[in-house]
This record gives structure tokens, C-alpha cells and sequence, in this order.
């Protein structure tokens, strides 16, 4: 992440428009680590989190001047066709960061936090020797720090609100792809996957974790030998296991947390299930236990 976000640069992809300050949708993405479009899907699947003072798409004649004018580099990022980028003001900035609820996302605000307290201690210097050099950019900061203090209540309200139990229709496969996602990032040192229709797109979701990952599923299922010594050549996080005794698909988190899941990952979307977080531990201890074993 260091190489990600270096402090001194977030305050010069801040910039007027509309006479407010505001930051590009692909600034942002480079920032969050996603692609630009991931931005934008936030945006679009939480229209009512976003009213216009907090983010909006610029007008073909803004969205040409400022292109290029002052950035002719980023109609390459955009694929070299012309779309009007969207902006969003310090309040859509953290209000974007509340929905990209990844490790990632999180680690990132924090490092921009940080940028922004370094700053005002920085200025803050000046505002003690002279209070009458104070310049609207260094005001600014000092209204960032108390929003700073804002967007941590956000996430420990976020935080405490997740839902336990989320029920996914059909066709919602994005929704549910991504709560899986969040689940699997829960993991700090082990996740164990029961899945007995478990194949290829289960490590296209972990290949990039830093942690230690179990399947248990069937012989002769989806999943090829093939792919899995391919997969650990590269990756080397992965073991799987061969038992037919399970019927339901579960996702233990570092042998505490268990969640139901009422469909293989490779038929999410297809038809309505559900994902539960079993949080009676006389429930879960013997399911863990018997894992341990397998393991």
C-alpha cells in the first residue's frame, strides 16, 4: 500500500470544479486499487447515497477542457474513447468509501486519513507563528480532520450493523459474488471452504490472498487435479480435501466464524439462496472440531 498512496500526493489530485473541490472517479480507483468502473457501479447501485453535491459527471464541454487541458494522459486510462469522468466532493469521497468494504478500501482510507492529519500538524506550525497566513487550503485540512473523525464512526457503525443473514435473488450475481468476497477477506490466517461442486472460480477469487485456504469437496468433482497443481506453483496457499460426507457449502474463518451458504459459488445468481452467519458457538464448535480433524 506505501507504494499506492504516498502522502504528499493526495493533495494534488484534488481539484476545482463548479468552485468546489473534488476528486476523479480514476484517481480514486488508482487509489482504492480497483478498476474505474468498480466506482462507478458503487455509485450506480446507491443512487441515494450520492445526491449531486456529492458527486456528479461532468458536462461534455468541462468534461473536454479538463481532459484535455490539464490531463491528456487520462483518455489513455479511459481506453482512448471519451467519457465524461464523474467527480466526487469530500463528502462522496467518504461516503465511497463506506461501500467499498474490502481490506484494501479500508487500509487505503486509513493511509488517506493519515495524509490529511499529517497536513494540518504541518500547517498547523504556521497557524501558531502567524494565525493571519491561514489560506483557505490550509482551513480546508482543519475541516478535513473533523470529517476524518465522521468517516471512523461510519465504518464502527458499519461495522456493527452487518447483517448476519442476507437473502440474494435471482440474477443478483454480482451482490452475492461480492459478499463472498467480504467474507473470504475476513480471513487472517485460514479460510476452509466446503463446497462439493467447487471449481475453477473458487481460485480466481483466492489467488491473490495472503492466507492459507482449504477446500473440501468431492473426488471427481468440477475442480481438476490439473488446475490445482497449476495453481500452487504459482500461488502455493491451497490444499484440498476429499470428503463426500457434507451436503451443505460453509465457510469457516480462521476456525471461529462459520457461514452457511445455500448454493455452490459456481451457481450463484442462479436461483434465490441465502448466506448466514451461524453465531451459536454450541453450533459451530463440533462442524470446527470435525474440520480440524479432516485438516
Amino acid at each position: 500500500m506505501n507504494e499506492i498512496i504516498e502522502k504528499e500526493k493526495v493533495e494534488n489530485l484534488i481539484y476545482e470544479v463548479r468552485g468546489k473541490q473534488v476528486m476523479l472517479d480514476s484517481d480514486l480507483a488508482n487509489l482504492y486499487n480497483v478498476e474505474t468502473k468498480r466506482i462507478n457501479e458503487a455509485v450506480k447501485n446507491n443512487l441515494e447515497k450520492f445526491p449531486e453535491r456529492f458527486s456528479w459527471k461532468l458536462t461534455d464541454e468541462e468534461s473536454k477542457m479538463f481532459l484535455v487541458e490539464n490531463f491528456d494522459q487520462k483518455k489513455e486510462t479511459r481506453g482512448g474513447k471519451y467519457k465524461n469522468p464523474r467527480v466526487f466532493t469530500e463528502q462522496g469521497v467518504m461516503m465511497l468509501a463506506t461501500i467499498l468494504k474490502s481490506k484494501i478500501a479500508t487500509a487505503t482510507t486509513i493511509r488517506i486519513m493519515d495524509a490529511f492529519v499529517e497536513m494540518k500538524r504541518y500547517f498547523s506550525i504556521d497557524i501558531n507563528n502567524n494565525e493571519n497566513r491561514l489560506s483557505n487550503v490550509e482551513t480546508k485540512v482543519i475541516e478535513h480532520d473533523k470529517n476524518i473523525r465522521l468517516l471512523q464512526e461510519s465504518f464502527d457503525k458499519l461495522s456493527e450493523k452487518r447483517k448476519k443473514s442476507e437473502i440474494y435473488f435471482k440474477g443478483q450475481i454480482y451482490d452475492a459474488y461480492s459478499k463472498i468476497i467480504d467474507i473470504f477477506n475476513e480471513s487472517k490466517e485460514q479460510l476452509v471452504i466446503i463446497d462439493t461442486y467447487a471449481d475453477k472460480k473458487i481460485l480466481d477469487i483466492i489467488k491473490e490472498q495472503n492466507f492459507n485456504v482449504i477446500i473440501i469437496t468431492k473426488k471427481n468433482n468440477l475442480l481438476s487435479k490439473e488446475s490445482i497443481e497449476k495453481y500452487n506453483e504459482q500461488y502455493s496457499n491451497l490444499k484440498v480435501i476429499y470428503d463426500n460426507t457434507f451436503h451443505d457449502r460453509y465457510f469457516i474463518i480462521d476456525n471461529q466464524k462459520v457461514y452457511h451458504c445455500g448454493t455452490s459459488i459456481n451457481r450463484i445468481g442462479y436461483k434465490t439462496f441465502s448466506i448466514n452467519l451461524i453465531d451459536d458457538k454450541e453450533v459451530t464448535k463440533p462442524l470446527i472440531n470435525r474440520i480440524k480433524k479432516l485438516i
